[in-house]
């Protein structure tokens, strides 16, 4: 008796698991109802979803996009000694293969800074620029110096680190100059802010016994490596600017932003305004007036700063606007470097279609009179620049 009331439980159940697994959907009894949609329980009859098969040309464009990301820094360098095949692009692709290196390791480092130990000031006292030198400022120098050292490229170095140009005698000595400053905006590296690396190079250093002194137009190169986010490598050898961005996966840079031109105008300004009272009055009012939109543009500018000139620099070298750091009374010379971060960033700037001035002169035509020379410098989107230029004056 019992044994044949369990066999007929068994046969409904495999009865009512057939229904369930059959394609299609169920009326409101449970049963299946052939042709009818699928109706949840309490709810409206919803239709399978459709499976979207992509097409051949949307496969090609997607392969093409990471295709076009494959064209690493050195695949572009050795393209560009290939194109024009002289000493200077060959020994530029080793170059840039010692920046790439050099940049690599100090993304490492800052990305690693707060859990090893490498935050806060080094304890060796304040830099040839009267600033406290901290921990990575040290160790990123020497990474860029030894990087550099062994391209065998280099007759001399210029950082914002050293007292003196430094030497490279031996085999290993070349016959290019290279300026940097390793890690600017290093007073934000504990705040994990933005910070990066500057550099610019010059040629026709080897048979000279002491540092030349060049203006910003002598530059075959330049560039600089932010490290944020992401870390984006920008330069330029004299025929527009390109930025690659490291590919941690691949441990390359790989072209990201082909061919970048700064708006002729931008909305933004990056300044350090708590230093507005010890500027000149007129200077005082370009920004009352763009801030108020009753400049040139007629559009309402809004403040952003970083702090790092290698962050405000991107943003503006991208979004357009105007990052600057005039004379003031404190400063009457100007506070950033003429060397290593003022015509490196304005060779970057010309090149992408922007202008970079001290208020009475282009940046890049100025003859340096010794290695951290300070100037004052109005750099961005042409029109912008022109139209601060002309309250400066």
């Amino acid at each position: 008796m019992h044994r044949s009331i369990l066999v007929a439980c068994l046969a409904c159940c495999l009865a009512t698991t057939v229904n369930c697994t059959t394609v299609g959907s169920f009326s409101t009894t449970g049963l299946r109802s052939s042709g009818s949609p699928m109706r949840l329980k309490g709810g409206m009859p919803t239709a399978p979803a459709p499976v979207r098969v992509k097409s051949v040309d949307e496969a090609i464009s997607v392969y093409s996009k990471k295709d076009r990301l494959a064209l690493t820094l050195a695949d572009f360098m050795r393209e560009e000694t290939l194109r024009n095949p002289t000493k200077d692009n060959a020994d530029l692709e080793h170059v840039f293969s010692g920046i790439s290196a050099a940049c690599r390791a100090i993304a490492d480092m800052v990305s690693k800074a707060g859990i090893q130990d490498m935050t806060g000031l080094a304890g060796t006292g304040e830099n040839i620029q009267g600033e406290e030198q901290k921990k990575l400022d040290i160790l990123s120098n020497d990474v860029f110096k030894d990087k550099l050292r062994k391209t065998g490229c280099m007759a001399f170095l210029g950082s914002e680190e050293e007292d003196s140009a430094v030497v490279i005698r031996g085999p290993r000595r070349g016959d290019m100059v290279a300026v940097f400053d390793p890690l600017d905006g290093s007073s934000n590296i504990d705040a994990a802010i933005s910070v990066g690396t500057i550099f610019g190079i010059y040629k026709g250093a080897k048979d000279k016994k002491e540092f030349p002194l060049q203006k910003g137009t002598e530059q075959i190169a330049a560039g600089y490596c932010m490290y944020s986010t992401c870390t984006i490598l920008m330069i330029t050898t004299g025929s527009g600017v390109n930025g690659f961005t490291l590919d941690t996966s691949l441990g390359e840079f790989v072209l990201t932003h082909p061919n970048v031109q700064m708006p002729k105008r931008g909305k933004i300004y990056s300044t350090n305004q708590g230093n507005c009272p010890q500027w000149s009055e007129k200077l005082r009012s370009y920004f009352d007036t763009v801030s108020s939109g009753k400049g040139q543009s007629g559009e309402k500018y809004g403040l952003r700063y970083i702090g790092s000139m290698v962050g405000d620099m991107h943003r503006t070298l991208l979004y357009g606007g105007l990052f600057l750091y005039p004379a003031d009374a404190k400063n009457v010379k100007g506070k950033l470097r003429l060397l290593y971060e003022a015509n490196p960033m304005a060779m970057l700037a010309e090149q992408a279609g922007g202008k970079a001035s001290t208020g009475e002169q282009r940046v890049m035509e100025i003859q340096p009179d010794e290695l951290h020379q300070r100037c004052p410098i109005f750099i961005g989107s042409a029109e912008d620049v022109d139209e601060v230029v002309s309250y400066v004056n």
